[in-house]
């Protein structure tokens, strides 16, 4: 059997070099790397007072790991103002955390290598735990200054009205 049902003949996976994230409605610029989605469900062993000296195992508590974004730094504060949601050093006593409005839900798309949506998956109240204006900074370095969110979130799953694109072919003149 086939693991792509529209592309019958595609073999490769998807690459994870083509992605985007969205929050609010609106993309986000610059993302470069988003860490893996992962999920825990811790065991519970249990037996009964009859059973042999081994136990059953059943499922219990379902933990997400928190998601790393990152992105070169630029002059957009969409990282920054949603870290200071959460805590917002200058705002005064009693004003520091935004209650109202700090979770947010987001979208992460990958994209096939012909920009054709192929997977998307929705995770839900994300909050910024961590926020990395800048890293080390250093005179001597050839590289792109990079800052970093860590969105704490209660949940994802995947979009399944998210299907399979067909891929185009390209036939020669």
């Amino acid at each position: 059997m086939s693991e792509f049902t529209v592309n019958a003949t595609r073999f490769d996976p998807y690459k994870n070099f083509k992605f985007r994230v969205k929050w609010d409605g609106q993309y986000v610029a610059g993302v470069s790397k988003v860490s893996v989605l992962k999920r825990t469900t811790e065991v519970v062993p249990h037996r009964h007072g009859g059973d042999p000296s081994s136990s059953r195992k059943s499922p219990g508590r379902t933990e997400y790991d928190g998601i790393t974004l990152e992105r070169g730094v630029t002059h957009s504060v969409a990282f920054e103002q949603w870290a200071n949601k959460v805590w917002n050093y200058g705002s005064g006593l009693g004003a520091e955390t935004s209650l109202a409005d700090f979770r947010k839900d987001i979208i992460l798309e990958v994209y096939n290598e012909a920009g054709q949506l192929a997977i998307a998956y929705k995770i839900y109240r994300c909050w910024v735990s961590e926020y990395q204006a800048l890293p080390e900074l250093d005179a001597n370095a050839n590289a792109v200054a990079i800052q970093t969110i860590k969105l704490e979130n209660e949940g994802w799953e995947r979009d399944y009205e998210v299907g399979e694109p067909t891929e185009p072919s390209f036939t020669e003149p």
